[in-house]
């Protein structure tokens, strides 16, 4: 898949199928639209795109009125996106800057300069809820309408629905907020995850809890940064992290701000996924996780991040959801032993 910042690029393809959206999360519903536009794309002898918005429309116009409260919280990091897209057979993505510039354009503009001129649309897919141009003016009447005109086909879908609940990233951001992991996954057809690089943090980590025979034995973790000031997750999780391991690692993180350390760390203002991971593998050595790419599925939520007071607090409670998360991994094997022994009945 190739990705575009911007449409003037001479690598981009001279006609395409298109969709335009947020996609945040790629749910299920996204994926059965990316279905449908990657069979028009097909029938058209044209590639597949997806047209998004970094940042998002809502996180511009929240900063721009200096009201952060109007900015949604976010899925899924402009990394997981892509990488969501890309798995669903998206031949190329053009990533707009949503600035000024693009808030003020008319719709009639819009269509013009970049779906036409810009990006040589064949076929538009949207959603029912499609609104575009500035001031939210346009919408599908007046894009079919202009297809008629310029030469292109439009297209609306309507919502997707999983056991009578619309598919919606409001939806999956409501599941998040609830913690209704299992809702989560429903939603998205996956379970919940992060990816990305392995930082490094304070190494505080490996201290707590270490042993007198082995200092840095302690809670090591491994870091990813959520690049969002906002997630629609946060709090203690049993995760299991792939990519380091022909099997996924079991192990328990935090993702948040860590109101138990000081401001002054090396990630300190950031929002980091930090997993531990419950018996880490001696093949890796001490340090054989930095600069992996890593992907953590978030599976249970134990709780709410938590301030300690002072370090020995902050261990106590780090061994105590260690604890829980081996407790809930043991409960989830005897549930699925129990299922496979029904099943054979």
């Amino acid at each position: 898949m190739k990705v575009f910042r911007g449409f003037h690029h001479p690598d981009l393809a001279p006609a395409c199928a298109l969709t335009i959206g947020n996609f945040d999360g790629v749910h299920r519903g996204h994926q059965a639209m990316l279905a449908l536009l990657r069979n028009e794309a097909a029938h058209r002898g044209v590639p597949s795109c997806v047209m998004t918005f970094e940042p998002h429309p809502r996180d511009y116009f929240a900063k721009a009125l200096n009201k952060p409260e109007l900015a949604p919280a976010r899925i899924a990091t402009l990394r997981d996106k892509l990488l969501e897209l890309e798995r669903c057979g998206v031949d190329q993505v053009v990533v707009l800057p949503f600035d000024a510039r693009l808030a003020s354009q008319s719709p009639q503009a819009f269509i013009e300069e970049v779906l036409v001129k810009g990006l040589g649309v064949r076929y538009v897919l949207v959603g029912d809820d499609f609104r575009f141009g500035a001031k939210r003016a346009g919408d599908y009447a007046m894009l079919d309408e202009a297809g008629q005109t310029l030469g292109f086909d439009v297209a609306r879908m309507n919502s997707y629905e999983v056991h009578g609940l619309r598919v919606s990233s409001s939806a999956v951001r409501q599941a998040l907020g609830d913690a209704r992991m299992q809702d989560v996954a429903a939603l998205l057809g996956r379970p919940y995850s992060i990816s990305g690089h392995v930082v490094h943090g304070r190494k505080l980590g490996r201290e707590l809890g270490a042993t007198q025979e082995g200092a840095g034995d302690g809670f090591r973790t491994l870091n990813l940064r959520f690049s969002h000031w906002k997630p629609a997750a946060s709090g203690i999780f049993v995760v299991e992290v792939h990519g380091l391991t022909p099997e996924p690692l079991p192990g328990v993180a935090n993702l948040g701000i860590r109101p138990s350390l000081d401001p002054g760390d090396v990630n300190g203002g950031r929002v980091l996924l930090e997993t531990h991971v419950l018996d880490w593998p001696t093949a890796l050595g001490g340090e054989g996780g930095y600069g992996k790419i890593i992907r953590v599925d978030l599976l249970h939520k134990l709780h709410d991040e938590l301030k300690y007071d002072g370090l020995d607090a902050l261990t106590k409670g780090i061994a105590k959801d260690c604890d829980d998360a081996r407790s809930w991994f043991a409960s989830r094997h005897g549930e699925t032993h129990r299922q496979t022994t029904r099943d054979r009945i």
